[in-house]
């Protein structure tokens, strides 16, 4: 390519780009997409006419509440007393009305829960040796310190909802009912290891399994 067809070509090429920027217009843009970006609504705080008392922003009814927002009973969703104390068995009842009894499904679908959200930190058993601890993570406590022994089941089921220190809360990742059951079943885990023979089975009892304990 000659000097004279390279600077004709650099030319246009700057000409092609400056052409690309526009120019300055009062006129709006083209917008060939308006995906709900232009529409006949308020903003919020925004004034507006149309009310007597110029606020385009309205209170709800009273008496209405978001569907599944309404968690009045502190048992339920806190693991509390109407005092503020934690509860020391279960609550009788689970959202919707439905019945929370110490059931060995209950204790089942803990352990399933528990397996997938908790053993990582915790282990299978408990001890706070999960396969996270291997990789660097600080080790939580054990479910059998005196500690942990001595927290009511109520405030088992706040640290699974709300986290403790290093843990995150499962309040989003786990429901209300199995949040309860893994809190049930932490306690079958504690009570595993303290449980004395006559609490067991009497046909379970002499079995290899618990002769070997």
């Amino acid at each position: 390519m000659t000097a004279p067809t390279t600077r004709f070509a650099l030319f246009t090429a700057g000409l092609l780009l400056a052409a690309c920027q526009g120019d300055l217009s009062s006129e709006p843009p083209v917008h060939l997409n308006q995906n709900m970006d232009q529409q006949n609504r308020h903003e919020a705080q925004e004034e507006t006419s149309v009310f007597e008392n110029g606020r385009a922003m309205r209170n709800h009814l009273e008496g209405t509440v978001p569907v599944g927002s309404l968690r009045e009973d502190p048992r339920i969703y806190a693991g509390k007393t109407a005092q503020g104390d934690f509860l020391k068995t279960l609550p009788a009842e689970a959202p919707k009305g439905e019945k929370l009894e110490l059931t060995k499904e209950l204790l089942e679908r803990g352990r399933e829960r528990y397996d997938v959200f908790c053993t990582p930190c915790h282990d299978a058993q408990g001890g706070g040796k999960g396969v996270v601890v291997d990789r660097g993570m600080m080790q939580p406590p054990s479910f059998h310190d005196e500690r942990v022994l001595a927290m009511p089941i109520g405030q088992l089921y706040d640290v699974v909802t709300n986290g403790a220190r290093n843990m995150q809360p499962y309040r989003t990742q786990v429901n209300v009912r199995d949040r309860w059951a893994i809190a049930a079943y932490v306690r079958a885990l504690q009570m595993s290891r303290r449980a004395p023979l006559s609490d067991v089975p009497a046909d379970r009892a002499g079995s290899e399994r618990w002769g070997t304990r």
